[in-house]
């Protein structure tokens, strides 16, 4: 067992590195101000497949099966399925965006019995919201065992169990009792993974693990109690598992298996979800911690939480909080934008931020891989992890409102690239198609045409002098995205009023409008993008009639450079 757990662990120093490492978050119907449920999920996934993709609704013949894919966003890429972590999917078997017969077709590893028709949904490296606006987050999780897929034997990863869901569920709970069931039946390879999943009452979150048997797999789900927020980041959040709570649910062998592999004792007690199937966090310690944290405290500013812990497996963060105030749409997309502002762990200060304050921290060999619990990692120093990373690859932001009709009260608020740069646009779950350029992407080739270019193009210039251009973005946003919700507000009564008379023109409503909408912002942003060019080249601060604005640098940061010991008469300085 123990040569098990080290091959596992040595394993997992590469899926740490690579796999989507990301911040999810579940908002209750009475934690949020106007009564909808909220899941969001940051995809921070560096430069991979960052498309918004919708999947049409479809009917299937009685006795057909559903493929089962391969995900390289769980142990990386493997050409055997012609799996790459560029493109998530290449066939027909989910709409036509993802068909291009010029590039090899992604090759099965199992399949399962269809069902006569399915929902349509939004897809990214993970089911985003269904039709019926049920709606999952993720974020990935160290285990003691990361498998490889085994066809016939281990055939699914958590992004292909949302998207079975998302295709055949319109509950959250009827979603996890899914998932847990498709694990036990065909077998769960890759890393641990946490997935909230919502719906307009109530909210869920399903977390499960490879198991140690070869076969199946494990998992537990919580619901998440009315008026209170539930976060995760890289590190299961699921601890006891009580028999008689009806609000939990997991694996009918799950105790069993513990016993057998050593991973747990009965006369321990309640079986600890976190420490029988995990080794702690990712990477370095409060890699995960440090974001758990800075959410609830930012939620909830009275618990007066320290953001010291004694080990990866405190007790101090519980599963959900109340927040002192009901959260916004809005709300959320700004605790996404976060990077520690204004605390001892601020990503803009310090000699790494430079003298115009970039939070920006790249790794490189110097950085240790694996686990927290792996004997082998040599941690020589960390970068602090932000919640708003240079390598996202895309955000979301869903809202399930419960009082609209499904078409009309789902919306996904999508933001490409980082949260801290990016502006949210809204695409309702009743629309037919979405615009262009949000499922245009390709990472190797600058494009205008692709909105993820847009605001990663400024994400990156704004490196240059971000203390400046972060509040010209901050000013953008805020223009954007309020003028958005204005919009929003009467697009929901158009579309509501139409609704009751001829649901399909309401979908040709949201689907016009959408589209008009993200277009004209993907365009808004590439005007932006040139006028921040314009206004800081060649370092100055530059303004028609106020052209070469010398700014130099903040003075502490000409008191910490070289700057001081220059040549200021015709003598060597000492």
């Amino acid at each position: 067992m123990k040569k098990l757990i080290v091959t596992c662990i040595l394993l997992g120093i590469f899926s740490a590195g690579s796999a989507p490492a990301c911040t999810t978050m579940l908002v209750t119907k009475g934690a949020s101000r106007d009564g909808s449920v909220i899941v969001a999920h940051s995809d921070d996934s560096e430069l991979f497949d960052q498309r918004l993709v919708y999947v049409p609704a479809a009917d299937h013949k009685p006795g057909s099966l559903r493929n089962v894919y391969y995900d390289a966003v769980s142990l990386g890429e493997r050409p055997e399925y012609h799996a790459s972590l560029l493109q998530r999917y290449v066939g027909v078997d989910r709409g036509p965006t993802y068909v291009d017969p010029h590039k090899p077709q992604s090759i099965p590893i199992g399949a399962i019995p269809q069902v006569a028709h399915t929902y349509a949904y939004f897809d990214g490296s993970y089911a985003i919201m269904n039709e019926h606006q049920l709606m999952f987050g993720e974020c990935t999780d160290g285990t003691k065992i990361q498998p490889e897929p085994v066809p016939g034997t281990l055939i699914f990863y958590s992004a292909e169990l949302s998207r079975v869901a998302a295709e055949r569920c319109k509950t959250a709970r009827e979603a996890v009792e899914l998932i847990g069931s498709l694990i036990e039946t065909y077998g769960y390879y890759g890393t641990g993974e946490t997935l909230p999943v919502g719906d307009t009452e109530e909210g869920w979150v399903i977390e499960m693990a490879p198991s140690p048997e070869g076969k199946g797999g494990l998992w537990v789900a919580k619901k998440v109690p009315d008026g209170e927020v539930f976060v995760a980041a890289n590190e299961l959040r699921i601890r006891e598992i009580d028999p008689d709570d009806p609000d939990m649910l997991y694996s009918k062998d799950l105790h069993a298996i513990a016993e057998k592999h050593g991973w747990w004792n009965p006369e321990d007690g309640k079986l600890d979800w976190l420490r029988t199937v995990s080794l702690g966090e990712y990477s370095h310690p409060y890699y995960s911690l440090r974001r758990v944290w800075r959410l609830q405290s930012r939620m909830a500013p009275s618990r007066k939480q320290s953001p010291w812990v004694e080990d990866g497996f405190t007790k101090k963060y519980p599963f959900s909080i109340k927040p002192d105030k009901k959260l916004g749409v809005r709300d959320v997309m700004n605790l996404y934008r976060d990077y520690y502002q204004g605390t001892e762990f601020d990503q803009s200060q310090g000699i790494t931020a430079g003298p115009f304050g970039c939070p920006y921290r790249y790794p490189g060999p110097m950085d240790a891989g694996g686990d927290t619990g792996d004997p082998n990692a040599e941690r020589k120093g960390a970068w602090e992890r932000p919640i708003s990373i240079y390598r996202c690859g895309f955000s979301y932001v869903c809202q399930a409102r419960g009082w609209l009709p499904d078409p009309v009260g789902g919306i996904v608020w999508f933001g490409p690239d980082e949260p801290m740069a990016t502006c949210y646009v809204p695409f309702y779950v009743g629309v037919r198609s979405i615009a262009e350029p949000y499922y245009t992407c390709d990472t190797t080739t600058f494009s205008q045409k692709s909105a993820w270019w847009a605001f990663n193009f400024v994400a990156n210039w704004a490196a240059l002098k971000y203390s400046y251009m972060i509040k010209d973005i901050q000013q953008k946003q805020d223009e954007i995205e309020n003028a958005e919700m204005e919009s929003i507000r009467e697009t929901d009564k158009q579309a509501r009023a139409l609704y009751k008379q001829d649901p399909e023109k309401a979908r040709e409503l949201l689907t016009a409008s959408c589209e008009n909408q993200a277009t004209r912002v993907v365009k808004d942003w590439w005007d932006f993008a040139w006028l921040l060019v314009a206004r800081y080249d060649d370092g100055y601060v530059n303004a028609p009639g106020k052209m070469a604005r010398e700014v130099g640098y903040p003075k502490e940061w000409y008191d910490k450079s070289e700057w001081k010991d220059g040549p200021t008469s015709y003598r060597k300085n000492k």
